[in-house]
């Protein structure tokens, strides 16, 4: 899932009947004078959102790089294409950390990022996936999301998740949910409690048990 976001830069029409009388390399400069006021408000809009200007890639006419005046003037399209899923996988990252309960601080540390099952680092390059999902491993966090934590007695995912959509919503779909990270400290308690559901299917050995023992408040990021 590449999540980014598209500034086109003129209506050429309006432009046009404004300008009917320009020669074509007069009406690419314009266009491209246009499009660089675009870029700098979309910079601004994106530096509001994430407290930093991410990186983009600007396509003349479907050639990556070249040159804005290069534009065709009749029917020609300048795209910038902001990569922001860097900067929003980032500012989740960060604000788990600052609304992490500490005691230990072994919470703090366990919150995982996990891009299409794999765990990934969220400070090292991001790869490309479907989904991306924060799940914290340690076998309490359903008990914090509970709010059984005098420091976060609102619990820590679904807290951030909603910051994290009113923040971002506009270029992915943030939401609150479960996952069951097979892996890590939850896993390792899941393989020795000897726990019981009031569901039957839930304690054969198997599968659905595994699932049902790891399954953690997760963070949930798609496009």
């Amino acid at each position: 899932m590449a999540i980014r976001t598209r500034v086109t830069p003129i209506n050429r029409d309006v432009m046009l009947r404004l300008c009917p009388t320009l020669d074509p390399k007069e009406r690419s400069r314009r266009i491209a004078d246009y499009a660089r006021t675009a870029l700098a408000e979309a910079q601004e809009t994106n530096r509001q959102a994430t407290g930093g200007v991410p990186e983009h890639t600007t396509f003349v006419d479907g050639r990556e790089g070249a040159p804005l005046e290069s534009v065709n003037p009749d029917n020609g399209v300048i795209v910038f294409r902001f990569e922001l899923v860097t900067d929003l996988l980032a500012w989740i990252d960060k604000t788990l950390q600052a609304h992490s309960p500490v005691r230990s601080g072994r919470y703090q540390r366990s919150h995982v990022l996990i891009a299409d099952g794999t765990a990934v680092d969220p400070e090292g390059p991001i790869p490309d996936a479907s989904e991306y999902v924060f799940v914290n491993t340690q076998p309490y966090a359903r008990k914090i999301e509970r709010g059984l934590s005098r420091q976060a007695p609102d619990g820590v995912y679904e807290a951030v998740a909603a910051l994290a959509s009113k923040r971002f919503g506009n270029v992915a779909r943030i939401r609150f949910g479960f996952r069951s990270p097979l892996f890590g400290d939850i896993d390792a308690w899941a393989s020795r409690t000897g726990m019981k559901s009031s569901q039957p299917s839930r304690n054969r050995p198997g599968a659905q048990r595994r699932a049902w023992l790891n399954r953690q408040p997760a963070i949930v990021i798609t496009r």
